[in-house]
């Protein structure tokens, strides 16, 4: 066998690559705000749901605060709880 690992020689002998997500609100220096609903539409789903951080990219300070400003805006009827 070769030293290579078996996904390696599979994938054609390079590793994957792929470029990390980075933190957009770390990147334009803004927090997030339940009274910018379009802004916070871009972390929820269709369906309404949460969308986590190794999809939207938001680092974990972040992604809290994204959180509870979603939840705040639920609460206040800025965004739906669900969609039927």
């Amino acid at each position: 066998m070769d030293s290579k690992g078996g996904r390696e020689r599979r994938m054609g002998g390079r590793k994957p690559s792929f470029r990390k997500k980075v933190c957009k609100f770390c990147t334009q220096n803004a927090t997030p705000d339940y009274k910018n609903p379009e802004l916070l539409r871009r972390y929820i789903t269709e369906r309404g749901k949460i969308l986590p951080a190794r999809i939207t990219g938001c680092c974990a300070k972040h992604q809290r605060a994204v959180t509870a400003e979603i939840k705040r805006a639920r609460v206040l009827a800025y965004l739906p709880f669900e969609k039927k």
